[in-house]
């Protein structure tokens, strides 16, 4: 892994040293992913995005952050590609803009996808690749975090959604520098079919 000379200090809650790292993307994973680790944090990636179209999108998505976490000797979980649910439960939501209601939705799904399987790993803290993107309302994405980690009974401990601002400390400047170094695949939309640009 090259190293940028600039270390961001980050601290996950409750000084966790294993996260689940909801990730939508190499590109937006990739600074995220380098400064855990500069900070002693393993993060363990989760790609779920149903969202994607066509699913030859989702493949070459997920390819890539593959290729990223080996190369780090991460372990990643396929989620699995569920899109025809997915669309499901956007119905009524197809025409909303781009940070509306449905971009709410389905970061909620999503999240609380996340948010279980970290109960069945027995990992604490979540969070989002997602945060990172300018494209993105952060506080969307920590209000569908918070939710999503509230749908999860307690037991012996809860999960903690992590809301860290990846958009700060250098992380957008060192993402443009791996994504040259990788030579990442850069998608040019969100995601989902609704979202492509009718230029």
């Amino acid at each position: 892994m090259k190293t940028n000379r600039h270390k961001p200090q980050i601290q996950a809650p409750m000084g966790e040293t294993t996260v689940l790292l909801h990730t939508c993307c190499a590109p937006c994973s990739s600074a995220i992913i380098e400064a855990m680790m500069q900070n002693g944090i393993t993060p363990v990636i989760y790609y779920c995005n149903p969202n994607i179209y066509p699913q030859e999108e989702y493949d070459i998505r997920k390819n890539e952050c593959t290729r990223y976490a080996e190369s780090l000797g991460l372990e990643i979980i396929d989620a699995d590609y569920d899109h025809d649910n997915w669309l499901k439960e956007m119905t009524g939501l197809e025409s909303e803009p781009e940070r509306g209601g449905r971009c709410l939705k389905c970061f909620k799904l999503r999240l609380l996808r996340t948010a279980q399987y970290a109960r069945e790993r027995g990992i604490r803290v979540i969070t989002t690749t997602l945060a990172s993107s300018r494209w993105k309302s952060l506080d969307q994405i920590n209000e569908a975090g918070t939710w999503a980690v509230n749908k999860i009974p307690p037991e012996e401990r809860s999960i903690i959604w992590w809301d860290q601002n990846w958009r700060k400390n250098g992380l957008q400047e060192r993402r443009l520098q791996i994504i040259k170094e990788y030579d990442f695949y850069n998608q040019l939309y969100c995601g989902c079919e609704f979202s492509i640009r009718k230029d």
